[in-house]
């Protein structure tokens, strides 16, 4: 590494919390699938920022709006109207078929208010006894860092001398049908679950599973809180993960591609009473909706929608599939993915999967491990038949080695 990239690096661990530990690369500029290192180097993005930016990276009509819009009105507060909310409650309630629309501008902040607001509906509605409310998640599950959601992680790295923990949650192994149905309770109020599970190392349930899991929900009035923050927005090549079994959830949550990368953006949407049980003062956010949000994602749904962004991660993402499946190499236990949402498995015995993406960032391309020996793939949903073809080559190249 030259001494500028060294010197970034050594003053963001001089000054910074380590609370992060990147791969040794200093970024200065992206364009589509590409970002640039600050010595010129060129790289195929397979992260998308844990695939908030779908869209690619700088979208020229994303960036038009949020300029366009940061001259005109960037935040009043939810004390007065703006002109641009009403607009995203409508376009988005329009894409998704919701009901309701709360704003708000992390991922685990969506989390947190649905976990309020599906406490409140169980007291208020179901009938719950008061203070008695109980959410049902699942074993390897990820919503975020706040201290409410770790509290029901099964990570120790994440848990780990944070607590004590908000009780009220109970754990179940995820894809399995039948320890829902025996975790349910009359106090139970939700059931928060990923449709594919994607920092546990992009996790599918079996086939047919959401299916049983929106029946037994329905049979016993239990709120099915999707969180679709990673999988939502066309990543899995369907405009939110719960169309391939053709399901709906009672609340969905969405973030990251909601603004292509520009701005924190989120939402909770629900499609009955959950989000109605809220009366102004209980629940609110000085940056949620804020014109500048509003103007930024409605501009990230469209060009999603009108340049066939959904479809092309459907065809790219078999495509991708199926060339890393090829790959004939004995350090690779398992390929999975579905879209543009992949994983790559590694032995034990073939080594950590860090070593491989430190070499893959050496053939040109940006991709991150998780849980020692995975390695996720996502990039942008515009990448073409070229571009991944251009990365297959060098996955095989790479996973053909033994870093062990």
């Amino acid at each position: 590494m030259s001494s500028s990239v060294i010197d970034f690096i050594a003053t963001e661990a001089r000054f910074g919390a380590r609370n992060y530990e990147p791969i040794g690369v200093v970024l200065s500029r992206g364009e589509g699938v590409w970002v640039w290192d600050t010595q010129g180097n060129r790289y195929l993005d397979c992260l998308s920022a844990y695939s908030a930016v779908s869209q690619g990276h700088c979208h020229p009509k994303i960036l038009a709006a949020m300029v366009e819009q940061a001259h005109r009105l960037t935040l009043t507060s939810r004390a007065f109207h703006n002109d641009q909310l009403a607009l995203f409650y409508e376009e988005i309630a329009a894409l998704t078929g919701s009901h309701k629309v709360l704003p708000m501008n992390s991922g685990a902040e969506a989390v947190e208010s649905a976990i309020k607001s599906v406490r409140k509906w169980g007291y208020e509605v179901k009938g719950v006894p008061d203070g008695q409310a109980e959410i049902i998640v699942c074993a390897n599950n990820f919503h975020g860092r706040t201290l409410g959601v770790v509290g029901f992680s099964t990570d120790p790295e994440t848990r780990g001398h944070f607590g004590p923990f908000a009780p009220g949650f109970k754990v179940i192994p995820f894809g399995d049908a039948t320890a829902l149905a025996g975790a349910i309770t009359p106090n139970t109020v939700a059931f928060l679950v990923e449709p594919i599970q994607g920092e546990a190392g992009v996790v599918i349930p079996p086939a047919g599973y959401f299916t049983e899991v929106r029946e037994l929900c329905t049979a016993n009035n239990v709120m099915l809180v999707l969180d679709e923050i990673q999988t939502g927005l066309g990543r899995t090549g369907k405009l939110l993960a719960e169309q391939h079994e053709g399901i709906e959830a009672d609340v969905t949550l969405l973030g990251k591609a909601l603004s292509g990368g520009f701005y924190p953006v989120s939402a909770v949407l629900s499609n009955n009473d959950v989000l109605g049980t809220l009366r102004p003062g209980q629940h609110g956010s000085t940056f949620g909706g804020n014109p500048l949000a509003c103007a930024v994602a409605r501009a990230a749904m469209r060009v999603l929608v009108e340049e066939g962004m959904i479809e092309n991660a459907a065809r790219q993402g078999a495509r991708f599939l199926e060339g890393l499946k090829d790959i004939r190499a004995n350090t690779i236990r398992e390929v999975r993915g579905r879209g543009l949402m992949l994983a790559v498995e590694l032995h034990p015995e073939a080594g950590l999967a860090r070593r491989y993406c430190e070499a893959l960032q050496a053939k040109g391309i940006l991709a991150k491990d998780t849980h020692e020996h995975t390695i996720r793939i996502a990039p942008p949903l515009v990448i073409t038949s070229d571009q991944v073809d251009w990365a297959l080559e060098r996955f095989a190249a790479i996973l053909t080695q033994d870093f062990s």
